[in-house]
């Protein structure tokens, strides 16, 4: 009988892919578009009549000027099958070196508990959900974050958390501005403790410059001169792991009316006295090491914690209490939320994204750890570091670091570069520090064997080291006495109530079962691509080759990544036309700062430091004002037509009028009134002909892929928002990338490696932590485009196109478009007009949107980018039964309205007005409402076995900002 384990066809060495009976039976290329394109070919064909168009191409012709079409095929090649796309990603992973990483330098170890790995960063009940804009529907993550902002203010000891930032480097960054904003000093110059983190003194010279915020960098106690500074930073521990006390400086910059910012590590922070206690005025820091693997550099959660007096001046998303309509408490996001869309390029911020899944990830760690349990890994790691100490000072190293937590620093002079040789061949990396000197950072899932092969390392006397590794314990405490922490922290219920994993389990379930996310239903969010997020290319994102690598291992360890980023660097520029691409942008708002940040050093370059001013349209995203403010332009605002276009008579004149001083101008394509303008080549052939360059937002590249290449027509640069286009998932707001590409004049001054000495390349400094931003989470676009093919990528743009059609054909009649192109159709996304309704009836556009909730649906955007309308964006993941059941809904709602119109109730007694409408307010005994609760619960449409119930009702906004209560309650509060 033939046997494929011990038939002859495995004796003899063939293949099984080469046996004659096996041919054709292959995994079939291109086989994953279907599954991720929504609608069938009769689908398709259907729709298409709908929408009156003869042909997909036709609508294309229709919908895109064919000044802007492409001309020809990307040259990606064919889609490939799920089979072939994993079995590649098997081979890049494990042409990446894994090593035990000691580097330390902000990147650690840790243990990832199965049960959050499992119930969160692999469930897309977590991953697909977005910003929680709509808290109604985010009941869970918001709870969720408030425990990760809990965890902060408690370990920090300052009074409140933001809901993370990007990095360390660039919450840095941010605590810089922000001591610039509200100090009371004057001076321009802001000091830089020594024992920063390399990567961290980078972006913050980035972020200096074009602010004219001179840096000085030094010893805090031989160098800062407090009245000399608005502000300083000080790394605890320090990079080089010394422990220092900072009191004696932060009273002298208090003295001096300026800022103390503590970049602190959390994990430290259970064993050390907290910054708060310090005096600090801010902390910052990554939660990496509370479950998130280093991933290559990320993503990971940061965080900043202030004093309350400047709560309002905090950047980033903030989670805080309110009450809903029934008089409960409710979360719901506070203050500056979406600052930069508001306040634009007097935006203090350009932050749009934050890293909210790993700051999930992170709280929950602490949950799942509880502060006894936190506390005792710090210990063990440090008695291990206390271990590892006592044996080098036997051996007779010399120990530069004399109070440390878990990071020593060696000197061993000429023999660095045999030490190093030698761990490495014992599968340990440590720290080059330079200058004969070594930094080793154990964590924790550093064991006593860890400790023995650095031994080794150091001393080639085997039979000594193995005398050593029988003794080997932990020494006496190496932490200052006077820094030893004493307060207690993490005192709520909730870090104490997951004593089992039963416990852990049933309590992630019971978050994720109170919100809304891509899993249950399709989230039509215009500007804001949510579209499927294939399991197939999430999966590799936690195999040890990607996830378990440290951003700054040496290069010839790192050759899948290089492979992979060659590739999808390449792929980027087939499909936008430009030269060369960089990773290290890990947000699109970081790309805009990046991309602008070249335009500006290019001039430079070229003896044109006058050119500063950036023309941006009223139409444009907020974080493009933002961004343009932060690179140190001047923003000139360009006018929108009747039409919403771009006012080109407007454009001629501003081009004229800063010819001389025009650095860039900032398009969004198609525009974020979801129309591809007419006039797109003229601009870019007016603002070139004037000397400055083109930034094309990339924002809604999803409307071009395979159609139009954004260099092709006149960009410069343009950024790629992976989390949008290329099917990285949301993540209830994070993470994101947004790497960008350039055209080969600007590939000089893309981002050098931020722990490089000076710059890697170029003029340009660093924008993010580590040298590829957030690289853990480039196999799941690498993954989507190869599955995809050029075939794929444009018909899956041209489906995005058709569906958005689709919809404004069906609710024509219903809701006015505001927007459309040259010749009646709308790009990816439409705007619906709700004013009229507002105007007639006194129903809201807030009204409409959380009504859809009752109706099953996230809402659309809302008043975005005009007030009182939906920016409605399908994507081409979704069918046509799901976009009918969207449409029904909106039409049904419709009717309600015309209900008020007909006098048959008034707005106010409308379930419009009091959605949406929970299980406790329909099962309550009393009712007095003017509807039913059937009305109010089954909506026409609504299935009741598939029955979306929100967990609380209407939030009061208001409330929630003028009683801002961003933390869990502690103890004492619960037991009352």
């Amino acid at each position: 009988m033939f046997s494929l384990a011990s038939g002859s066809a495995h004796s003899s060495g063939c293949s099984v892919d080469t046996l004659p009976v096996f041919a054709g039976l292959k995994p079939e290329a291109g086989t994953f578009v279907p599954r991720h394109i929504g609608p069938s070919a009769d689908d398709v064909a259907s729709m298409l009549a709908t929408v009156g168009a003869p042909s997909l191409d036709a609508l294309m012709r229709e919908t895109l000027p064919e000044a802007i079409r492409a001309t020809k095929p990307m040259g990606i090649g064919p889609g490939w099958s799920e089979v072939d796309v994993l079995a590649h990603l098997r081979t890049l992973a494990s042409q990446n070196e894994v090593m035990t990483s000691l580097i330390g330098q902000g990147y650690y170890g840790t243990v990832l508990p199965a049960v959050i790995q499992r119930n969160i960063l692999e469930n897309p009940a977590w991953y697909t959900a977005y910003t929680p804009y709509q808290p109604e529907i985010s009941q869970g993550r918001l709870e969720a974050l408030l425990n990760f902002q809990t965890m902060i203010t408690e370990l920090t000891g300052l009074d409140i958390a933001n809901a993370s930032l990007l990095d360390e480097a660039t919450a840095a960054a941010e605590a810089m501005a922000m001591a610039h904003r509200v100090a009371k000093s004057k001076a321009t110059a802001f000091f830089v403790d020594a024992e920063c983190h390399p990567q961290t003194l980078a972006v913050l010279k980035t972020r200096a410059e074009p602010l004219g915020i001179a840096l000085v960098v030094g010893c805090p106690q031989t160098d800062l001169v407090a009245a000399d500074v608005f502000g300083a930073l000080f790394q605890y521990p320090g990079t080089t792991g010394t422990v220092a006390d900072p009191r004696t400086a932060i009273d002298a910059l208090h003295a001096a009316g300026a800022i103390a910012v503590m970049a602190a590590d959390p994990l430290a922070l259970t064993v050390l006295a907290s910054p708060g206690e310090l005096g600090a005025d801010i902390a910052i820091g990554s939660t990496q090491r509370f479950g998130v693997p280093m991933g290559f550099g990320g993503p990971h959660a940061a965080y900043m914690a202030v004093r309350d007096a400047w709560k309002r001046n905090l950047p980033g998303r903030l989670v805080g209490v309110s009450v809903d309509s029934q008089g409960r408490p409710a979360y719901r996001l506070a203050l500056q939320t979406r600052e930069q869309h508001i306040r634009r390029e007097k935006a203090t911020s350009n932050i749009c994204t934050a890293q909210v899944l790993l700051a999930v990830i992170a709280g929950m760690y602490a949950v799942y750890h509880g502060p006894d349990g936190l506390a005792a890994i710090a210990k063990r790691v440090h008695g291990l570091t206390t271990a590892l100490a006592a044996g080098l000072k036997a051996l007779g190293v010399t120990v530069e670091t004399e109070h440390f937590f878990d990071t020593l620093t060696v000197q061993v002079g000429a023999g660095a570069a045999d030490i190093l040789a030698r761990a490495r061949s014992a599968g340990i990396n440590l720290r080059n520090a330079g200058h004969g000197r070594l930094g080793i950072s154990l964590d924790e899932t550093t064991t006593p064997a860890t400790i023995v092969a650095v031994w080794g390392a150091f001393c080639t006397e085997q039979s000594r080291v193995e005398a050593m590794a029988k003794t080997l314990a932990p020494a006496p405490s190496a932490l200052p006495a006077s820094l030893v922490r004493q307060s207690a922290f993490l005192t709520q219920p909730v870090f104490r109530s997951c004593q089992s994993e039963t416990d852990m389990l049933r309590y992630l379930r019971r978050l994720a079962d109170k919100d809304l996310a891509l899993d249950r239903t399709m989230i039509p969010l215009g500007s804001c691509t949510m579209k499927l997020n294939a399991t197939v290319e999430m999966l590799p994102i936690t195999w040890p080759g990607f996830c378990d690598m440290h951003p700054f291992a040496p290069i010839e360890q790192t050759k899948g990544y290089q492979a992979l980023f060659a590739d999808l660097e390449q792929w980027l520029c087939a499909i936008s036309g430009y030269d060369a691409v960089s990773f290290q942008p890990n947000s699109g708002a970081q790309g805009e700062y990046a991309g602008l940040l070249a335009i500006s050093a290019y001039h430079r370059a070229n003896g044109q430091t006058n050119r500063t001013v950036c023309l941006i349209p009223a139409s444009a995203h907020g974080t493009n004002p933002a961004s343009a403010q932060m690179a140190g332009m001047k923003v000139v605002v360009v006018k929108c037509d009747a039409g919403g276009n771009i006012d080109l008579e407007d454009m001629r004149a501003k081009v004229a009028t800063h010819a001389q001083d025009l650095s860039a101008v900032m398009i969004t394509y198609p525009s974020t009134h979801g129309v591809f303008e007419e006039s797109m080549r003229e601009i870019c052939d007016l603002v070139h002909q004037a000397g400055g360059q083109v930034y094309v937002d990339g924002a809604n590249m999803n409307a071009q892929v395979g159609l139009a290449r954004p260099a092709d027509y006149g960009g410069d640069v343009s950024h790629f928002n992976l989390h949008k286009t290329f099917c990285i998932p949301h993540g209830g707001g994070g993470p994101g990338m947004g790497p960008i590409g350039v055209r080969a004049h600007l590939k000089p001054f893309l981002p050098g490696n931020p722990a490089a000495e000076g710059t890697a390349q170029g003029t340009t400094l660093a924008v993010s932590a580590a040298p590829y931003g957030s690289a853990s989470i480039l196999p799941i676009s690498w993954a989507y485009i190869r599955l995809m093919g050029d075939d794929g990528l444009q018909r899956a743009t041209e489906v995005a196109i058709l569906n958005a059609n689709y919809i404004v054909s069906r609710l024509a009649g219903a809701y006015p478009v505001l927007y459309r192109g040259a010749k009646g159709r709308v790009a990816h996304e439409c705007i619906l007009d709700l004013r009229p309704i507002k105007d007639s009836v006194g129903v809201t556009v807030d009204d409409m949107a959380k009504r859809l909730v009752d109706y099953g649906f996230h809402a659309p955007t809302v008043s975005f980018p005009v007030a009182g309308t939906f920016m409605i964006e399908p994507t081409e993941s979704e069918g046509k039964a799901e976009l009918d059941r969207f449409c029904d809904a909106m039409l049904a709602m419709r009717e309600e309205v015309r209900a008020i119109e007909a006098g048959k109730l008034t707005a106010e007694h409308s379930a419009l007005r009091h959605a949406p409408h929970t299980g406790s307010m329909v099962t309550a005994t009393d009712w007095h409402y003017a509807y039913t609760r059937q009305e109010a619960s089954f909506p026409p449409g609504v299935n009741p076995s598939r029955k979306y119930w929100p967990t609380v009702s209407r939030i009061d906004n208001a409330h929630g900002d003028r009683n801002l209560v961003c933390s869990c309650p502690d103890i004492a509060e619960w037991m009352e």
